[in-house]
């Protein structure tokens, strides 16, 4: 009777120790893997967002082309192209750090300042598109991010915005305020809204619905927009979420927080309750 115990005990304990052997072979397959998933993702991140740089750019040295004796136009363009490379330098270095978990250091940055730069990245005028845009940010209300990260952010939303509401036009409202410990910012459009049960996959990657339906853009969603807002949102220790409705336009809520006062952190000899 005992010699059968210890043989069974004995013949658990192999099940358990191959059993175990076979876990670890997979846990380093789904970390191989999962690496490789990481390239993937970061390199349609930041073909994304290069693309978000490259295709104004591309219009702007074409109507420079056509205009061949308008020589401020020219130096416009030129003045366009080596700016949004710098800034395109900038964002494959910031993306390639967050997909390696990599620390930046922020910085207190002028909200107001971040959305002027991306309408002037984008070159274009949105009333041009039947879109008025009403900005309502303080002009001293400041963000603890890092700017090139947060300002790529908003070029999302924006756009994404401006794409619901063609070719018909709309209202973009983007505003914010400042709180006793964060920072809210609202961006909201009157365009065709986002059915309920997509709702909840908006975040996910490579989830798009540009692709369903003939995009006024003339460009289908890679579905990485969205997916790269929410990550550097929640790198950023804040939160973003969604309201929208079909025909009933969307808005995207970010809170940020603020940082402690000096005497409040947590090397402070003050305790919080």
């Amino acid at each position: 009777m005992l010699t059968r115990i210890i043989e069974k005990r004995l013949s658990l304990h192999k099940r358990l120790t191959n059993q175990q052997q076979q876990n670890d072979a997979l846990q380093s397959q789904f970390t191989q893997l999962q690496a490789l998933a990481n390239i993937g993702t970061t390199t349609c991140m930041v073909a994304h967002e290069i693309n978000n740089l490259l295709t104004p750019l591309a219009n702007f040295a074409a109507l420079s082309l056509k205009n061949p004796d308008d020589k401020l136009l020219s130096e416009k363009a030129l003045q366009k192209v080596v700016r949004n490379c710098g800034h395109a330098s900038r964002i494959m270095e910031s993306m390639l750090a967050v997909a390696n978990g990599q620390t930046q250091e922020k910085q207190s940055t002028p909200l107001a300042a971040l959305v002027e730069n991306v309408f002037t990245c984008l070159c274009r005028d949105f009333a041009k598109d039947g879109i008025t845009v009403n900005v309502q940010i303080p002009k001293d209300l400041t963000v603890l991010a890092i700017p090139v990260q947060l300002q790529q952010v908003l070029m999302n939303l924006i756009l994404n915005a401006r794409d619901a509401m063609l070719p018909r036009g709309g209202v973009l409202t983007i505003k914010a305020c400042d709180t006793a410990d964060a920072v809210q910012i609202e961006l909201s459009d009157t365009g065709c809204g986002i059915e309920p049960a997509n709702l909840e996959k908006i975040f996910q990657p490579f989830f798009t619905t540009k692709a369903n339906r003939e995009s006024p853009s003339q460009h289908s969603g890679s579905g990485l927009g969205l997916f790269f807002v929410k990550r550097v949102i929640d790198d950023h220790g804040g939160c973003v979420s969604v309201e929208s409705k079909p025909a009933g336009g969307t808005t995207f809520k970010i809170t940020l927080p603020k940082p402690l006062p000096e005497f409040l952190r947590s090397d402070s000899n003050v305790k919080l309750v």
